[in-house]
């Protein structure tokens, strides 16, 4: 079976608007660096997701497009520059994430932590939304992140137990993402899972379980898409209404917050989700 997907192209002011502010600051963003096909709707409503620690992973998950190798020397003036993107695109929900960088010591938990603290004291009501490494398991790093002050701390088990030794690079486990998850306390907590990669009905239901035993209250469920001969075949294409069924088992095992469509990718959508959260804490109070 063969899905065929049509994206609307709608490249309004905004879009460009923002585009303008990411190359003249010399950011990068996941929506661009993995092919986010949302980009066009994100960007055209005034949102980004930027991506901190340059543009190229020290890990090798076959199934991400983001360029694998030696990292660049850290940009120390990098919270700044997304500070200050931040402050003129005018955004009230912000998401930032970054490649894996193995290659230091905490991971770059601390860099992390300034780009946050920095964006933070910039945009004092901004919403700030991270999407992390899983740092090797090292609390401590989290923790620095976590305490810089962020509201939704999201980190991806991207794929089943199962097939994890075979979708993601042999430094990442599907327990050892879990245990991250599981730590992060007092914010609201995100996970997403791709589908796609020959996982059964069974498999995906049980990742849900685990993810809510772990504490977590927004799960984003999405297609993997091939983006290039590189990375691991498609398994199987899901309907929008098989999507529309695992978002209604999702709800019945009490995620506040569910996205489940074929093109969502994790901070697509984001605000609404938190905001959902935020109604459901308060409605049951």
């Amino acid at each position: 079976m063969i899905m065929k997907t049509k994206i609307m192209v709608n490249e309004n002011e905004n879009f460009k608007r923002i585009s303008s502010i990411v190359v003249r600051n010399g950011i990068n963003t996941v929506c661009e660096e993995a092919l986010c096909p949302n980009i066009l709707e994100c960007w055209g409503s005034g949102t980004a997701t930027f991506m901190i620690m340059g543009n190229i992973c020290t890990r090798g998950c076959r199934f991400c497009y983001v360029i694998k190798g030696k990292p660049e020397k850290l940009d120390e003036n990098e919270p700044n520059k997304i500070a200050n993107a931040v402050k003129e695109m005018g955004l009230d929900y912000v998401v930032i994430t970054s490649v894996d960088r193995d290659d230091l010591p905490d991971g770059g938990a601390h860099h992390f932590a300034n780009v946050i603290r920095k964006v933070r004291e910039v945009n004092p009501n901004v919403i700030i939304e991270v999407l992390t490494p899983d740092f090797r398991g090292n609390v401590e790093a989290v923790n620095h992140v976590i305490s810089a002050g962020v509201d939704v701390f999201a980190h991806n088990v991207e794929t089943v137990k199962r097939l994890t030794p075979i979708v993601r690079d042999p430094r990442a486990s599907y327990e050892q993402s879990l245990r991250v998850l599981a730590y992060v306390k007092n914010v609201i907590k995100k996970s997403s899972i791709l589908l796609g990669f020959g996982e059964t009905l069974e498999e995906i239901i049980q990742t849900m379980k685990d993810l809510r035993d772990v504490g977590v209250h927004i799960l984003v469920l999405s297609q993997y898409m091939r983006p290039s001969k590189k990375q691991l075949e498609v398994k199987k294409y899901y309907t929008v209404e098989e999507f529309k069924k695992l978002e209604e088992i999702a709800y019945s095992l009490g995620f506040s917050a569910v996205i489940s469509l074929p093109l969502a990718r994790t901070s697509y959508k984001a605000k609404e989700a938190y905001l959902k959260v935020i109604r459901d804490v308060k409605g049951n109070n």
